[in-house]
């Protein structure tokens, strides 16, 4: 091979497009931010560190991310537009240098059934190409093979628009793999009617007992009620056979409800389209409690919860059909494509590969394919989101992490911080929010913000090096070598709680006495059957009343921009009734979702302009100045204070002005000091819950539920999102629950939890099926001394012993 002649020439002055080497941010405002500027280096990993509620998330995700987004969106058409969300332009003076972004967070996967993380993934998609080629018999095509694809027949005549149009007959078929009993689901259910009704009274007198459902809710009872089908009335009990027949299970049909045309239909099939249509795991608690009482769900008898069709199943490759090759470990499916030899298909096995060797790589091999993606924890759904992106072929393109590490076993932190690195060194920007200290070690560049949370963060303390970080003296900087020590006294147990052949999932016949009256940490890396042991076999009752236990999982907080955390904890409604004693009107007016709104922004504080095909804009209201209030609402006062003035207070504020004086309410008070013990005492009480970061969220989360009754507190994973400063505040929360005489069982990965633990549980010593058992049980100081596990030398190199 021949090469072209060089010829010696001085080196040439610096590209112009050499010159775009740094993301300018300058005059950020979003949220809590204070007019933040920085300069962010291209392809490097920048670290993004802080207290909770810094603002770490609103300057990430909210102001370089969402306009990185915004602006891509605006090179679609405008046609494509009007499908796509608007997305309003962030708070910010300067945004400059900005490169695709594509955010990989923490938000749960598709919550439908009908979900996995096959589909999720596109491995189905790649395997049903596989079985629809080679599996034998044949069956047909790809869609032969798929739960989502239900099998279609039919015929008839058809005009075709020709020259000379022609009338003719057609057939139409279509092979799908859908199971038609579960109808792809895996599941089948059948409804406790005792629980949806009193039938003893009538729907006049309110029988229905499903949450949501008012006497006098125009889409549900009062189209019962005008339906004419039976006599509203009369006792469901004294219903005839046909009144009851349509009563619970009529087809859909128009009635007339006071001059409005609404559908009517059976309560049963009603209820499977509104309750049963997204995986219970997704539900709502209030929602999730309702079904898990009034609905049983058992695997499908005609395909035993594989969700596909008997022709599907009938076909084989090496002796396996599709159903079980998804039920397999995936790191043990990985093993068997790679036996697969098809030189025809080379691509696509070789594609297959990558993916599941992804899959393995990234901490997830314990997964199957058929695993209902609604039941993934949040860091497994942001580690599945990650597949697609290992291999891509992409660079100079952004990516946004939020806490990757999260849910992640100190074992496998090393093995995330690899798989960052590699994304950075095929030339792309990564950028991190994140609080553990093994990776912001790794950081190229580090932007620190605080120096507190609310409205006491928003600046930047720190932009530099690793090395300048710890020697700024800001929070994180003082926290970043922190090094718990081991207890010198732990508490005895004052009984046990006996768990006896537990083998849900991949717990293997697993005996275990889990003390009771102390702090009993559940340690393993992920996969290894911690959430399996405690919350199904412990929160379920093996062994304890269910009603003694206080249960607090990763669930994310669903609210729309009128919630905040007056509304989430339930303060409003003593602060409501308090305004209304004080002034001898009625509560309804102080909420700002009922009468007492400013009619203009219907309480919501904002006017949304819709710009057609350009993006709508939000002005503060003119009328209520984004106080949400009526005018004549704010004339009514407790202790000096219009309800505005109290729901812009802080949560500490509050709790001195509701504690004592002529405003004390003692209900209000109860609520407030949870809510600053658990360390979010900056908090407004009118923020809506859409700005709260995730740290935030999990503490909120947890003051709600520290008021319910219960001998037993199970957390999982409580120190998701908070940073190391938060940490002691959560350890000194959870020894005052332990000092009051609770039990509280904590599935943990963060060492400074463990280290302060009275007893250790540690499942292990792998995950999936190489997991499932104890493989340790004692203190921490026993765990640290025998090194004997993952988690046992990690935590001994965490403590420095």
């Amino acid at each position: 091979m021949s090469k072209a002649p060089t010829a010696r020439t001085p080196s040439p002055a610096p590209h112009p497009a050499d010159s775009h080497e740094l993301i300018r941010v300058h005059g950020a405002r979003e949220n809590n931010l204070r007019d933040v500027s920085i300069e962010i280096p291209k392809r490097r990993l920048t670290v993004f560190t802080g207290v909770s509620g810094s603002g770490k998330s609103s300057l990430v995700f909210n102001t370089i991310a969402a306009e990185s987004q915004r602006m891509i969106n605006e090179t679609y058409s405008t046609f494509a537009q009007g499908f796509m969300p608007t997305m309003p332009r962030p708070e910010v003076d300067v945004l400059d240098g900005l490169t695709t972004a594509i955010i990989i967070d923490q938000e749960r996967l598709g919550a439908d059934p009908r979900s996995t993380v096959g589909t999720a993934t596109d491995t189905n998609a790649m395997l049903r190409i596989l079985f629809s080629r080679f599996g034998h018999p044949h069956i047909g095509s790809p869609h032969a093979f798929s739960f989502n694809v239900a099998s279609v027949r039919a015929s008839g005549a058809i005009t075709v628009e020709r020259g000379d149009r022609k009338t003719v007959k057609q057939t139409f078929t279509r092979t799908g793999g859908m199971c038609t009993h579960c109808e792809g689901r895996g599941s089948v259910s059948d409804f406790d009617l005792t629980q949806l009704y009193d039938d003893s009274r009538s729907l006049s007198e309110g029988a229905f007992t499903i949450p949501g459902w008012k006497s006098d809710d125009w889409w549900t009872v009062r189209t019962y009620k005008a339906s004419g089908f039976f006599d509203p009335d009369k006792p469901i009990r004294d219903y005839t056979e046909q009144e009851m027949r349509d009563f619970l299970y009529h087809e859909p049909v128009k009635v007339k409800v006071e001059k409005s045309n609404l559908t009517f239909e059976g309560l049963i099939p009603k209820l499977r389209k509104s309750f049963l249509a997204k995986d219970k795991e997704a539900m709502q608690p209030h929602i999730r409690a309702f079904v898990e009482r009034a609905v049983t769900f058992t695997p499908c008898p005609e395909c035993g919860g594989t969700r596909l069709s008997e022709a599907a199943r009938s076909a084989r490759i090496r002796g396996l059909n599709i159903a079980e090759v998804c039920a397999m470990q995936i790191s043990d499916l990985a093993g068997w494509v790679r036996e697969l030899d098809e030189p025809s298909a080379a691509p696509l096995l070789s594609a297959l590969r990558q993916t599941l060797d992804s899959f393995v790589e990234i901490g997830l091999g314990y997964l199957s394919l058929d695993r209902s993606a609604g039941t993934l924890s949040g860091g497994e759904a942001q580690r599945t989101k990650m597949i697609r992106h290992l291999g891509s072929s992409l660079t100079d393109t952004t990516y946004v992490f939020d806490e990757p590490t999260a849910g992640l076993h100190p074992h496998d932190v090393r093995r995330m911080n690899n798989l960052l690195l590699r994304l950075r060194d095929k030339g792309n920007t990564v950028l991190v929010v994140e609080h553990e200290p093994e990776t912001i070690e790794i950081a190229d560049h580090v932007v620190d913000l605080g120096p507190g949370a609310g409205s006491a963060g928003g600046t930047v303390c720190f932009e530099g090096t690793v090395e300048g970080l710890r020697a700024s003296g800001t929070a994180t900087g003082r926290h970043l070598d922190d090094r718990a020590v081991l207890k010198e006294k732990v508490r005895a147990p004052e009984g046990t709680l006996r768990i006896r052949g537990a083998g849900r999932h991949n717990l293997r016949d697993v005996d275990v006495d889990v003390p009771l009256g102390v702090l009993t940490v559940v340690t393993g890396v992920a996969g290894s059957g911690k959430s399996s042991l405690v919350q199904e076999a412990l929160a379920r009752g093996a062994g304890v009343d269910s009603s003694g236990v206080v249960s607090i999982d990763q669930s994310p907080i669903r609210g729309s921009r009128r919630s905040n955390p007056a509304t989430y904890t339930g303060l409003l409604d003593p602060v409501r009734k308090a305004f209304a004693k004080a002034n001898g009107v009625k509560p309804a007016l102080f909420s700002a979702n009922s009468e007492g709104a400013c009619p203009v922004c219907k309480g919501v504080g904002v006017v949304y302009t819709d710009l057609g095909f350009m993006a709508s804009i939000a002005t503060t209201c003119e009328e209520c100045e984004g106080r949400r209030f009526d005018t004549s609402v704010l004339e009514y006062r407790l202790g000096g204070r219009d309800i505005s003035e109290v729901l812009a207070m802080s949560v500490a504020e509050a709790a001195g002005f509701f504690g004592s004086g002529e405003a004390g309410t003692p209900a209000a008070h109860r609520i407030l000091t949870r809510l600053d013990e658990v360390g979010l005492g900056y908090l407004s009480l009118g923020q809506p819950l859409t700005t709260l970061s995730g740290g935030e969220r999990q503490r909120l989360k947890l003051a709600v539920h520290m008021a319910e009754e219960g001998g037993v507190y199970v957390l999982d994973e409580p120190t998701t999102g908070l940073h190391p400063a938060d940490v002691e505040h959560l350890l000194g929360l959870l020894d005052r629950l332990v000092d009051s005489g609770k039990s509280v069982i904590v599935i943990e990965h963060h060492q400074a939890v463990m280290a302060h633990a009275d007893r250790i549980i540690d499942l292990g010593p792998g995950a999936g099926h190489e997991g499932g058992r104890v493989v340790f049980e004692g203190t921490p100081a026993q765990l640290v001394a025998a090194r004997s596990t993952l988690t046992g030398e990690h935590l001994a190199d965490y403590v420095n012993t």
